[in-house]
């Protein structure tokens, strides 16, 4: 009975052997954007070189589309999770290096452009086999989890909660953008068992248009309505903030007593000013200016405003995670996040701070979404990096800022009081 089976093995030996059906095969075929999933062709003969190529469709109608060639094993598969092209949109193993590494077909596309309020995408690849196509897959990426639940906030506060579709209560995120309601940033929280409150102050419905004297009670307020909501644990509550977001979560951290922890995306250790035309600070405490220096001007040259201007994140309750890009081309976000560590170890800091820095990513560095990360180099402003530094900081930073915010937030504490600090400065 052995003899068939040997019979065939040598008649494969000499690559004229009868192959099963290649296949193309992505496991899973649903996911949220932020999951790795395993792209896998199968039925080739070893050491076959294939093509698989990736195209999708962005929400602005651009197409995209990237294409590596790959080497069978010597069973006649290719993982890519497990093996890097020899050619191709990238060069070392990355299983969703097919869907980071696409460019734009369509030379008026600045960047790529996410589906429209929270929607899904499909990513389609193929498997080439001497320029024909022999096999298909097609990946559904998601933006947000079954069963998540959205709850609009109009009237004193704006924004949207975004409440995990599990029984809670659940530990809380005020979740903070620049400009808008950070839906996207909120949605990905509740998808991991977060109730995360997408809170716009600015640009959105009919707050000021821009980020200008925004008083910081407004953002207690908030915090204060998020601790007397059912889905959501009280004295469990972080804050996350991306670029401007980021300094401010930095700046409210600092100031009231009850946020349990601070996710920080690339950000400032300095308040700058605004960037409206009426007045020419960001910030008010109390109807009063806070300190600012001038975005991107004063951080080197004016070491005594940049001093008044400084955030106190030493005054913050619970640990510290600061994720930045060295070639962030927007501000010296890791220069700033260095600043705020040594601000933090000199006054001797009882919590836990962790720093993600990326050599090659820009203002784009961790962001929690496996999309393509190629942008035009004349867009402004500059977002700085990479396609494959952006990507691989992603990769990187996602289960770190999920698991940063289980742990602080599992182990958090009641704050003895929720008065903020009366010197925010």
């Amino acid at each position: 009975m052995r003899f068939p089976s040997l019979f065939t093995a040598a008649l494969c030996a000499i690559g004229i052997c009868t192959l099963h059906a290649q296949k193309l095969e992505i496991s899973p075929t649903q996911a949220l954007c932020d999951e790795v999933a395993i792209l896998r062709a199968s039925g080739l003969r070893p050491n076959q070189a294939v093509t698989i190529q990736a195209v999708l469709v962005d929400s602005e109608g651009h197409h995209w589309s990237s294409q590596a060639e790959f080497a069978a094993d010597s069973q006649g598969t290719v993982d890519v999770s497990r093996q890097a092209p020899f050619r191709g949109s990238y060069n070392e193993v990355s299983a969703m290096g097919l869907v980071w590494s696409m460019k734009p077909e369509d030379k008026d596309a600045m960047r790529y452009s996410p589906p429209r309020e929270l929607g899904t995408q499909i990513i389609q690849f193929r498997l080439l086999d001497d320029g024909k196509s022999v096999a298909k897959a097609e990946y559904e990426q998601r933006k947000v989890a079954d069963g998540v639940r959205q709850i609009k906030v109009q009237g004193e506060l704006h924004g949207v909660l975004f409440v995990p579709g599990a029984n809670g209560p659940f530990p809380g995120v005020l979740v903070l953008g620049r400009g808008g309601a950070p839906q996207e940033l909120a949605a990905w929280l509740a998808s991991h068992g977060f109730a995360a409150f997408a809170l716009a102050y600015f640009g959105y419905e009919d707050l000021p248009k821009d980020l200008e004297a925004i008083p910081l009670e407004y953002f207690g307020r908030a915090l204060g309505w998020m601790g007397q909501r059912p889905e959501i644990i009280a004295d469990r509550i972080a804050v996350l903030g991306n670029s401007r977001g980021g300094e401010l979560a930095l700046q409210l951290a600092s100031m009231y007593p009850h946020i349990s922890a601070v996710v920080a995306y690339v950000p400032a250790n300095v308040r700058f000013g605004g960037d409206g035309a009426r007045v020419p600070y960001a910030w008010t405490w109390q109807g009063h200016p806070l300190a600012y220096i001038l975005p991107r001007r004063g951080l080197f040259d004016n070491p005594g405003a940049a001093m008044q201007a400084a955030i106190p994140v030493e005054k913050t309750h619970g640990p510290v995670l600061l994720i930045s890009g060295d070639d962030d081309e927007t501000w010296p976000s890791s220069m700033m996040a260095n600043a705020l560590v040594i601000r933090l170890k000199g006054a001797h800091f009882q919590y836990p701070i962790e720093q993600l820095s990326y050599p090659h990513a820009g203002h784009l560095a961790g962001r929690p979404e496996i999309v393509p990360a190629w942008h035009r180099e004349v867009n402004r402003p500059f977002p700085g990096g990479t396609a494959k530094g952006d990507a691989e900081s992603s990769l990187d930073a996602i289960p770190k800022v999920l698991e940063f915010l289980r742990t602080s937030l599992e182990t958090a504490a009641a704050a003895p009081n929720s008065l903020p600090n009366l010197s925010p400065n």
